[in-house]
């Protein structure tokens, strides 16, 4: 187990003004996530007008680069982000995992474009995305990034079928029938594809929402507790699929979670705690993540206590004077 905040410092490409310093600018790496992707399907040539002169380190999907992200201002400021560095490379499945309100949701949004950082860099398909306005963002997760949500977020009124390519039907692009097969009996929807969100199953909807992820063939997809309204036997199968969906299409997944059996599916875990990492784990075990997040929640809970005895010890000698 190595400590991220620290080893990822060492390695991370240097930010000079705005622009990340590396030799290997704007190269592609065999092997790319994005299956059967093109150089169209990259942020760097879907997206137009972005003027930040960034790299691309080979192996490595997205990285963060020194990112903060506050809330609130002067003595209500909550750091949710303290200065982050981390990578996470191409082809392998990452978790993201920490107690509640430890930033690691705000870590994932922040790297999808969904939210702004206060300061640092995230460079993703060789462009800086912290440079871009809301149109150039929205072009880059269009055409570049899949997401998987804890509520499903299936259009009711359309089928299955209509919901897995509505990514394609908004952009005007017609699906890849081979991909869309390969989905489909991958994901055992067949027979499936005709019936309304309400006719599925919660399993169903969210296997439904993974090809609905993965239909675009995005070069990243995030995953938002996508097990979090599941039982366990529907949880196993999604969190199968998307192990296999790694190893298979080489694709490349984060996912946020708050499981710790759920973690065990990864590649790699990281652990959040007050906006920093504070763990990187690879091949989890379930038990071991369980270990940290008791470990990290005790802590939590002895500074909260502390803080607590602080205030009123103030408190008694206020009144005292």
């Amino acid at each position: 187990m190595s400590h991220t905040s620290e080893s990822s410092q060492s390695e991370s490409p240097t930010v000079e003004n705005g622009n990340i310093a590396d030799d290997t600018r704007n190269q592609t790496t065999a092997g790319s996530a994005n299956p059967g992707g093109t150089e169209e399907g990259s942020a760097a040539a879907a997206i137009s007008g972005v003027h930040a002169y960034v790299t691309k380190r080979p192996g490595v999907a997205i990285e963060a680069v020194d990112l903060v992200k506050d809330y609130g201002e002067d003595e209500n400021v909550v750091h949710a982000l303290r200065g982050v560095n981390v990578s996470f490379e191409q082809g392998r499945f990452t978790t993201i995992m920490g107690p509640s309100g430890s930033g690691k949701s705000t870590l994932m949004h922040t790297l999808a474009g969904l939210d702004t950082p206060t300061s640092g860099n995230i460079v993703f398909s060789g462009s800086d995305i912290t440079t871009m306005n809301d149109k150039q963002l929205t072009l880059m997760r269009r055409n570049n990034v899949g997401f998987i949500f804890q509520s499903f977020n299936l259009l009711p009124m359309f089928t299955a079928e209509q919901n897995i390519v509505m990514p394609l039907t908004l952009a005007g692009a017609k699906p890849d029938k081979q991909w869309m097969r390969t989905l489909v009996e991958t994901l055992g929807l067949e027979g499936r594809l005709d019936h309304r969100p309400h006719e599925l199953s919660g399993g169903q909807q969210q296997r439904v929402a993974i090809a609905r992820a993965l239909i675009s063939k995005p070069s990243i997809v995030f995953a938002d507790e996508p097990t979090g309204n599941l039982d366990s036997v529907s949880s196993a199968e999604v969190l199968e699929f998307l192990k296999r969906s790694v190893r298979e299409f080489a694709q490349t997944i984060i996912m946020v979670t708050h499981d710790a059996v759920a973690a065990s599916y990864a590649d790699r875990a990281i652990v959040f705690a007050d906006g920093r990492i504070v763990a990187d784990v690879q091949h989890p075990t379930a038990d071991q993540m369980n270990a940290l997040l008791l470990e990290e929640r005790r802590k939590t809970s002895a500074a909260a206590f502390n803080g607590s005895r602080s205030r009123d010890a103030i408190d008694v000698g206020a009144k005292l004077r």
